[in-house]
């Protein structure tokens, strides 16, 4: 039978990791943002985020890759806000439209540890923390709650991979599948649209030390993941340049035998405006999607069965 990682750890390491958290938000540096502000004093910055993570859904999520959703699906907890402004954003809602004073109130420890043990209790076949890099350190604490309660499925990491190495050292042993998004691959693109130009460097770090903790995505018996990276791509219109770029990488820097997700599921969302964006306001043609598909299976990489 499966072992999560964070089983391993003593109390004392728990302890440790909790509290190196802590300082994480002190003088808050969880993503690559590096505001700075003091979020132990519910301060907040960029990602709209004070002391507690908050919540906008947690329920058993049937709509993730075959490998973690399998018959009882994934037990998705959706974080509010985000560190990144994607103007495409399909979550538009709840990462970025709702403004801190209308948002749910943050969740403390104990009650996020009890989101996670009722997804358990469903019959979820893991916990899949969905938007947490702008809360890697709440996750931790939480995940410190869960475990003495009982907590025993594995843990899903599923981030847009705009994470801070700190942060992804403080998952380090409690995280069993990694499943970054690596949107872009060009400065000018992701500043354009995600407000970041630092994204594809940092995407780049992230995800090679995500690798370097659990390796490539290792599938057992049941056919559900074990541990590993995963990693998804949205193929932009007209990004076809950039979908060759990124998969090239991950071929040449984690190996050809790399899991990937190369998903066709853009659409115009967001804030898309067709004055400013008029490249966007289309989804991509079949030819662009099966080009994209074609590549990854070219270089080696393992695609994802639905495509």
């Amino acid at each position: 039978m499966f072992r999560p990682r964070y089983l391993s750890l003593s109390d004392g390491q728990w302890s440790q990791r909790v509290e190196k958290a802590l300082q994480e938000l002190r003088e808050c540096r969880a993503c690559p943002r590096d505001c700075r502000v003091d979020r132990l004093e519910d301060k907040w910055a960029a990602c709209k985020t004070g002391r507690h993570a908050v919540v906008s859904s947690a329920f058993p999520h049937f709509g993730e890759e075959d490998v973690l959703r399998g018959r009882r699906g994934s037990g998705t907890i959706f974080f509010s806000h985000c560190n990144l402004r994607c103007v495409f954003c399909q979550n538009y809602d709840i990462s970025q439209a709702i403004p801190p004073a209308r948002a749910p109130k943050g969740l403390t420890p104990r009650k996020l540890a009890g989101l996670m043990l009722d997804l358990q209790d469903r019959g979820c076949h893991n916990i899949n923390f969905v938007t947490p890099e702008h809360v890697a350190p709440q996750v931790v604490e939480g995940l410190a709650e869960a475990v003495p309660r009982g907590l025993k499925l594995p843990v899903v990491y599923n981030t847009s991979a705009y994470d801070a190495l700190s942060s992804i050292e403080l998952m380090d042993g409690l995280v069993d599948v990694y499943m970054p998004d690596f949107k872009f691959w060009r400065e000018e693109s992701s500043k354009r649209y995600m407000k970041a130009a630092d994204y594809p460097s940092a995407a780049r770090a992230a995800i090679k030390a995500m690798h370097e903790q659990v390796g490539p995505l290792r599938i057992g018996q049941d056919g559900l993941a074990q541990g590993g990276v995963l990693i998804r791509h949205l193929i932009m219109p007209g990004g076809l340049q950039e979908t060759r770029r990124i998969l090239e990488w991950i071929a040449d820097e984690l190996g050809p035998g790399s899991y990937v997700n190369v998903m066709a599921q853009y659409y115009p969302a967001g804030a898309v405006d067709p004055k400013r964006q008029p490249e966007l306001t289309r989804r991509p043609d079949a030819t662009e999607v099966l080009t994209a598909k074609s590549w990854a299976r070219e270089l080696g990489l393992r695609v994802d069965a639905r495509n």
